[in-house]
């Protein structure tokens, strides 16, 4: 059954990604990239490079409505496979003022597909935002993944995160921005000790200059006892997060 989960998983993320790449005919079609170098790559509040710094990049198609991409990152989890690779696709209709964002992501871990433990995941997203006034941005969305794989030996979790998060831009130059989210799961004692959900939430700003962003941001969760990663640190307290992310 856990097989059969992850090749849907793929075959879904890949029908995304072929319908996104086909696009509308009337669309221009557009191509992006980014490459980043960060203090701590932390995912949901919890670090995945073991509170130490991670090399990332992605790249990005759209056409219309039709998106998707894929996104890399170092890591640094405990266990075998140095490297995460997501894979996604969706749409953005909009309606009236609201614009939507369904799509599907894969989450991929190279090396980690044993009989121990397979890291490799597919999540659903459902997400909307709006724009109140013309420097702000407001919205939410709804991730599912039927075998959500966040810790190992609790790889056939059904897991629900959930987020409100804004963003304020001043200026060309800078912008704020904060989310609050929460993941829950149907395993009971995932997180800990009668655990079954925490929240996270973050809060920084970025600053444009040169063509380079720098985000200097804040994570925290309310996970207790803190998750310990492979070298002793605590890995879901509170940090503060240094990232330079280049558009290509």
């Amino acid at each position: 059954m856990k097989i059969m989960k992850k090749l849907l998983g793929v075959a879904v993320a890949a029908s995304a990604i072929s319908v996104a790449m086909t696009g509308a005919a009337s669309a221009e079609a557009s191509f992006s990239g980014n490459v980043a170098l960060t203090s701590d790559y932390v995912f949901r509040g919890v670090s995945q490079s073991d509170s130490d710094i991670a090399i990332q990049g992605g790249l990005d198609y759209s056409n219309g409505i039709f998106y998707a991409g894929t996104w890399g990152s170092s890591i640094d989890l405990g266990y075998d496979g140095t490297i995460e690779l997501d894979v996604y696709g969706g749409v953005k209709p909009t309606l009236g003022p609201v614009t939507f964002d369904l799509g599907v992501i894969g989450y991929f871990y190279p090396g980690t597909d044993d009989d121990t433990f397979d890291a490799n995941m597919v999540e659903f997203k459902a997400g909307a935002s709006i724009a109140p006034a013309e420097n702000i941005a407001l919205g939410a969305a709804v991730y599912y993944s039927p075998d959500l794989t966040f810790t190992p030996g609790f790889d056939d979790a059904t897991g629900v995160y959930v987020e409100l998060n804004g963003a304020v831009t001043f200026s060309d130059m800078f912008a704020a921005s904060a989310a609050v989210g929460n993941q829950s799961v149907d395993v009971d004692n995932y997180f800990g000790p009668g655990e079954d959900s925490y929240t996270t939430w973050n809060i920084g700003g970025t600053l444009s200059v040169y063509g380079f962003g720098v985000d200097l941001r804040y994570f925290d969760t309310d996970i207790d006892p803190a998750f310990v990663g492979p070298s002793g640190d605590e890995t879901s307290d509170g940090r503060v997060v240094l990232t330079l992310k280049r558009a290509l």
